[in-house]
């Protein structure tokens, strides 16, 4: 018998379902940050908007107490990319993509291994103390502070840095200070967790999408995902999509409310676009050369359907076409909410 084929629509209900985003859920921050795998951090703010959407009544400190309180922890992850994610995450997602890391080093930074193993050697030896300010790292030696060179030493973002308070994340500590050191496991273990992080966070997917996310070549993960009991599935073109045991598949007809996401939603991003929540015709709308950060979108029936700005203490709706007179009463609502948690 072949595989069940999951419709587009279908793949967007499960990916709003998995992502909280069919109804906002009680859940701890930490627990929250790992059902949605990793919450995507370069601008602070949409750690906090992106958890308040998909949050029941979450307050916007409990986001900066969980940081200093080292519950959630803010480092380069995936695709040499900030992130945000549980304490318990932290190192299985490193340890799984640390030698790929350093492989993408290599070949895209064409860095001298030697000269970074010196580098990071330093650095540890200057954060000994406790965290610095990016500044003081490199005004120490130029010959420290190198490109590339965190991939080679765990690092964390530091609170305050990083939080909606203060938002720009350059003050790095130790992780094994941070945190502790690594558990036993190993790096076949360690990527298990991650194909698992992702496929229950964003799946079904194929084996490309969680590649794209994971930031490792395609084939990187084959051994883990034919040890790994896993469900198989077709898209309506034939590609094969993995999913986890018991990943929630929605009815394409379930009703999904308007929401609103932050810059950078990783939802929005080329790994996910197989389900259709970021219409391809708006893509070039929403990340351009000349807005690094992206754009804030709105969703509507689980699409994208166009931007929203904080200003002047209140929410300013920009759809791409005519919005539904129910739809823009849904997200006028939600927009006071919004508003209010900015204040």
């Amino acid at each position: 018998m072949g595989e069940r084929v999951v419709t587009r629509r279908e793949l967007n209900r499960a990916l709003l379902a998995r992502q909280l985003l069919l109804e906002r859920r009680s859940l701890s921050l930490p627990k929250a940050a790992e059902q949605v795998g990793c919450v995507q951090t370069q601008y602070a703010p949409s750690a906090y908007i992106g958890l308040w959407t998909r949050l029941e009544g979450l307050e916007r400190d409990a986001l900066t107490h969980a940081l200093e309180r080292r519950s959630l922890i803010e480092a380069t992850l995936m695709r040499n990319t900030i992130h945000i994610v549980s304490r318990r995450d932290y190192w299985p997602l490193i340890i799984a993509v640390r030698s790929e890391r350093k492989a993408w080093s290599r070949r895209a930074q064409r860095s001298d291994e030697r000269r970074l193993r010196r580098a990071a050697e330093r650095l540890r030896a200057f954060l000994a103390d406790g965290p610095r300010r990016q500044s003081e790292i490199a005004a120490l030696r130029p010959e420290v502070w190198l490109p590339g060179v965190g991939i080679w030493v765990d690092l964390v973002r530091v609170p305050p840095s990083g939080t909606w308070e203060r938002r720009r994340a350059d003050l790095f500590g130790l992780a094994e200070q941070w945190l502790g050191p690594p558990p036993p496991i190993s790096e076949e273990e360690a990527r298990e967790h991650l194909v698992g992080r992702y496929l229950g966070s964003f799946g079904p997917a194929s084996r490309k999408d969680l590649a794209d996310w994971a930031g490792v070549r395609v084939g990187a993960l084959d051994g883990e995902l034919q040890r790994m009991k896993l469900r198989r599935f077709r898209d309506e073109a034939g590609r094969e999509l993995l999913d986890v045991p018991r990943g929630p598949l929605p009815s394409a007809e379930t009703p999904a409310p308007g929401r609103f996401l932050p810059t950078w939603d990783a939802t929005l991003l080329v790994h996910a676009r197989r389900t259709g929540i970021l219409p391809e015709r708006y893509r070039e709308r929403i990340f351009h050369i000349k807005n690094p950060q992206s754009e804030s979108t709105f969703l509507v029936d689980g699409v994208v359907a166009g931007t929203w700005r904080y200003e002047r203490g209140r929410v300013g709706l920009e759809p791409f076409a005519r919005l539904p007179r129910e739809a823009r009463a849904e997200l006028e609502e939600e927009g006071e909410r919004l508003a209010a948690f900015h204040a």
